[in-house]
C-alpha cells in the first residue's frame, strides 16, 4: 500500500511500528501472566492461556499488516492446505535470515498453533520480548556443557528433566515447536568451514537439538512439518525485508508423521543416535534437492 515510498523511509516507519506493537502488547501479556501465577487453578489458567495466545496472534497479525503496508512480496506457498490448527507439531526448517521467522509467522498465523521456540535461559533478559516469551510459556532450557557434567556428574539428565517439566503445560494445549536444525543461519563461509558438508544450499543438520525436543515432548508431538524456505533472488537481511526490497519468497510445507522409530535416547543410546542422524541427514539431502529445483525453476 505504501510501497511507493523510498526504501529507507519504509524501513524507518516499519521499525517504529514493530517497536510500538511489541511494547503495547507486551504490557497486557505480562499482567495476565501474573494472574496465572497468582491463581494457579487449572480452569483459570486454561482461559488465561487462550487470551494470551490471542494477544500473541494479534501481535503477529499487526506485524504481518506492517509487512503488507510497506512491502510488495510475491508469496509462493506450497502444502499449506495440509496443516491443521488443532494439532501438535514439530517444525524443522532451514535457516538463512532473521526474515525466516517473520515469513513463517506471517504465513502460519491462525493456520496452526502458535509457533514456540526452545530458548536459552539467558534470553529471558531480552527487553520486552524476554518477558513476552515467559508469559507465553515458551520453554526455557538450560544445557550443561561436557565440562560441567564431568565436574558435576549429578547434573546428567537434569536439562532434559527440567525441559520435560516445562513442556507438561502443552499437554492440553496444541503447540507448534520450531527448530532451525542447522543451528545457525546459512552462509557460504559457514558451509565452507564445515567438515563433510555435501550440501549445496544447506549447513549440516544438528540432530541433537531435534532429538532433545522429541525426547522432551515425544508423547505430545503427533506430526513433523518439514519446512523449506527459498529466496529466489538473494538471501535478504532484516532491513531489506522491512524496507521493501524482497520481491519473492517460496515456502514449501511437507507433513511427516512422528513414528515410534523417531523416539529414543539420543544421548545415551548409540544405535538410536546413528539411526536418527541417518534419518535427519536423508531429510536434509531431499531438502537440498528441493531448493535446487526451485531455484532452477526461477532462473
Amino acid at each position: 500500500m505504501l510501497s511507493f515510498l523510498p526504501h529507507p523511509l519504509k524501513g524507518i516507519l516499519s521499525v517504529l511500528l514493530y517497536t510500538a506493537n511489541t511494547i503495547f502488547l507486551t504490557i497486557p501479556l505480562i499482567l495476565l501472566s501474573f494472574f496465572k501465577f497468582l491463581i494457579p487453578v487449572h480452569s483459570v489458567v486454561v482461559i488465561l492461556d487462550k487470551i494470551l495466545i490471542s494477544i500473541a496472534g494479534l501481535w503477529i497479525g499487526i506485524n504481518s499488516f506492517n509487512s503488507k503496508l510497506f512491502c510488495k512480496i510475491n508469496w509462493d506457498i506450497r502444502g499449506l492446505e495440509k496443516l491443521e490448527k488443532k494439532e501438535w507439531y514439530l517444525i524443522l526448517s532451514n535457516h538463512q535470515s532473521w526474515v525466516d521467522i517473520l515469513a513463517l509467522q506471517t504465513i502460519l498465523n491462525q493456520k496452526i498453533p502458535m509457533l514456540k521456540f526452545f530458548l536459552k535461559k539467558e534470553l529471558i533478559w531480552v527487553p520486552f520480548l524476554g518477558l513476552a516469551w515467559w508469559a507465553l510459556d515458551f520453554p526455557f532450557m538450560k544445557r550443561y556443557s561436557k565440562k560441567q557434567l564431568k565436574e558435576n556428574p549429578h547434573l546428567k539428565g537434569k536439562d532434559l528433566e527440567s525441559t520435560k517439566k516445562a513442556c507438561e503445560k502443552f499437554k492440553h494445549t496444541p503447540v507448534s515447536i520450531i527448530n532451525f536444525v542447522e543451528g545457525t543461519r546459512f552462509t557460504q563461509q559457514k558451509k565452507g568451514s564445515q567438515k563433510n558438508n555435501h550440501f549445496t544450499y544447506l549447513l549440516n543438520p544438528k540432530a541433537g537439538g531435534v532429538a532433545f525436543v522429541l525426547g522432551s515432548m515425544g508423547e505430545y508431538l503427533h506430526k513433523i512439518i518439514d519446512v523449506t524456505i527459498v529466496y529466489p533472488d538473494k538471501i535478504p537481511t532484516f532491513w531489506e525485508y522491512i524496507s521493501g526490497r524482497v520481491n519473492k519468497i517460496i515456502i514449501d510445507f511437507q507433513v511427516i508423521p512422528v513414528t515410534d522409530s523417531l523416539a529414543g535416547d539420543y544421548f545415551n543410546n548409540p544405535e538410536y543416535k546413528n539411526h536418527f542422524f541417518t534419518y535427519l541427514n536423508a531429510l536434509w539431502q531431499e531438502k537440498d534437492k528441493k531448493i535446487k529445483a526451485l531455484k532452477v525453476k526461477k532462473d
